[in-house]
C-alpha cells in the first residue's frame, strides 16, 4: 500500500518529534541499537504504542533486536520533512514575534525565521540580525521572494482570522498559530495551535488537585 493512502493518526504524528528528540540524543552518544521499551520509557508511552507508531511508516526495526538509531533517526527525519530547508515568516513582530524570530534552535532543525510582517509603520524596515520587518501588504510577493513556507501567527486574537485570511491568499499552505483562537482555514491549509494560556493553565490544576 502507497504511503499517500494510509490514513495517519494525528496523534501518531505529534509523537514523531519526540521520537526524533530521544533518538538524536541516543545517537550523539554513539548508542547503535535501541529497543522499543528503552524508547518508549524515555517518551513516557508503551512499547506497544511506539511500535504502533512506526508500524505506519513500515517496518523500522529489527525483530528481536530492536531499531537501528541512526537508520532510525534518518527515517524519522525524512518523514518530518527535515531533509528540506523550511523558511518561516512571522506575522506579528511584538515581544512573542521577535522572542521566536531570535530563537537559534530552529536552524538545529532545518528550519529558518526570514521575515517579520506587522502592520506598525514604526515597525518596518527594523531588522533583528538579518531579519527584516516587512508591512503585512507585501506578504504575497515576500513570500515568493524568499521561498517562505510556514505563516507563524503571533498577532491578538482579534487580528488573528484577518491575518490568516492574508497569508493564505499569499498561498501559505502551513500555519503555526500562537494566538489563542481558532482559525478557519481552507481543507488543504494545516494549522497547528500553540495555546500558551492552555499550558501553563493546565500545570495550575495540576498543582492546585496536589495541594487539596
Amino acid at each position: 500500500m502507497k504511503d499517500e493512502f494510509v490514513v495517519i493518526p494525528k496523534a501518531t504524528i505529534s509523537r514523531l518529534p519526540l521520537y526524533f528528540r530521544v533518538l538524536s540524543e541516543l545517537d550523539h552518544v554513539g548508542v547503535p541499537i535501541v529497543s522499543s521499551e528503552e524508547m518508549a520509557a524515555k517518551i513516557g508511552i508503551t512499547s506497544s504504542q511506539l511500535r504502533k507508531d512506526l508500524s505506519y511508516f513500515g517496518g523500522l526495526g529489527i525483530r528481536g533486536t530492536g531499531y537501528d538509531v541512526s537508520y532510525l533517526l534518518a527515517k524519522i527525519k525524512e518523514i518530518l520533512g527535515m531533509n528540506h530547508h523550511r523558511h518561516l515568516a512571522i506575522i506579528g513582530a511584538g515581544k512573542l514575534g521577535t522572542a521566536l524570530a531570535g530563537y537559534g534552535g530552529f536552524l538545529q532543525h532545518n528550519l529558518e525565521v526570514k521575515a517579520l510582517f506587522d502592520i506598525d509603520e514604526a515597525k518596518i524596515g527594523w531588522k533583528l540580525g538579518e531579519i527584516e520587518v516587512y508591512h503585512i501588504s507585501e506578504l504575497k510577493p515576500r513570500k515568493e521572494e524568499l521561498k517562505l513556507d510556514i505563516a507563524t501567527i503571533t498577532v491578538p486574537a482579534a487580528a488573528a482570522q484577518q491575518v490568516t485570511k492574508a497569508a493564505v491568499e499569499a498561498g501559505f499552505k502551513a500555519i503555526w498559530n500562537f494566538a489563542p483562537v481558532r482559525l478557519e482555514v481552507p481543507e488543504d491549509v494545516h494549522v497547528r495551535n500553540e495555546d500558551l494560556v492552555v499550558g501553563v493553565l493546565t500545570l495550575s490544576h495540576h498543582l492546585s488537585r496536589k495541594n487539596q
